[in-house]
């Protein structure tokens, strides 16, 4: 096992940001993180990377107790935060070579690490600029390249594909599985869920600094209510008729959607053939019907809620 967390309580002053947090990341895995603002992604991951102490439980990195002076296990872990964190007066390359620099001691071993890193992440034509020239998709790219430059066992990715255009996207994510072929561990924390849903082996979520729900996407949306939805858009229905629809089998919920209802049923056999039968009963004329499996989306909005968000 790469990283266990056990029972872990975090506190600052009166507020509670983890709670009792468990965590286990094996190797090999890609292990999304997923929850809400505010719900102790971070705060878990400082904790983790013992950049932030915490008031109880246990944290072990391979095996062992992580410290603040585990400096040999840290030379085996590569962050890349959330936050753009290069030098402005570095150039590409200066910045990533400076990042390796960290780690890695031998000359030659770290230049050709740092070639390799350039290629890696496709900046090849931009060693020379300095990161103000970049765009914001560069930008990501090189945030990249400064964490994993050293070849770490274990990297953390803190939202990497935050404000960047759908090309840069898919290259990040990309190569985030290229890394994880070569041997990486990857922890990966984002709010766009249909990456995680591309990327991740296994999930966990979170919610007020507890891990409410672990395990892969198949597992995570055997625990929710909802096995199925039916969008339809219907021509001139009245509300009364709306009404009756609750009283097919296995209806537990109506929602509206612009012109679309969306029809969401809690088990998954034979909810379009008792739809049709509907419609034809009440002679409902419509122009739009398909059905829908659950998403990671309805996974997390079940389990945390749909209320916003600070």
């Amino acid at each position: 096992m790469v990283v266990k967390v056990k029972n872990v309580v975090k506190r600052y002053e009166e507020k509670i940001a983890l709670d009792h947090f468990n965590m286990e990341v094996n190797e090999g895995e890609i292990l999304g993180l997923l929850g809400p603002n505010g719900c102790g992604k971070t705060t878990a991951i400082n904790c983790i990377l013992s950049l932030l102490k915490f008031d109880k439980g246990e944290i072990q990195v391979f095996g062992r107790k992580m410290t603040p002076n585990s400096y040999d296990i840290k030379r085996q872990i590569g962050l890349v935060p959330q936050e753009v964190s290069v030098f402005e007066n570095l150039t590409v390359k200066e910045n990533i070579d400076y990042f390796c620099g960290l780690y890695i001691d031998d000359k030659n071993t770290r230049r050709q690490y740092v070639e390799e890193a350039i290629e890696f992440v496709g900046l090849k034509d931009y060693v020379r600029f300095y990161p103000r020239k970049l765009s914001g998709g560069l930008k990501r790219r090189l945030n990249i390249a400064c964490g994993i430059v050293h070849k770490p066992k274990l990297i953390f990715l803190d939202e990497p594909t935050v404000a960047v255009d759908a090309q840069s996207r898919n290259f990040i994510l990309e190569g985030i599985k290229k890394l994880n072929r070569e041997g990486s561990t990857v922890i990966y924390t984002t709010h766009y869920l249909e990456e995680a849903e591309m990327l991740c082996n296994r999930i966990i979520i979170m919610d007020n600094g507890k891990d409410i729900a672990s395990g892969t996407i198949e597992e995570l949306k055997a625990m929710i209510t909802t096995l199925e939805k039916i969008v339809v858009r219907f021509v001139n229905i009245e509300d009364e008729v709306i009404n009756k629809m609750y009283k097919i089998p296995h209806v537990i919920d109506i929602e509206r959607n612009g012109e679309d209802f969306i029809i969401k049923f809690e088990n998954g056999i034979n909810n379009l053939s008792n739809l049709l039968s509907f419609i034809a009963e009440y002679n409902l004329t419509y122009i739009k019907l398909y059905s829908q499996l659950p998403t990671l989306n309805d996974v997390f909005l079940e389990l945390t809620g749909k209320e916003l968000r600070d």
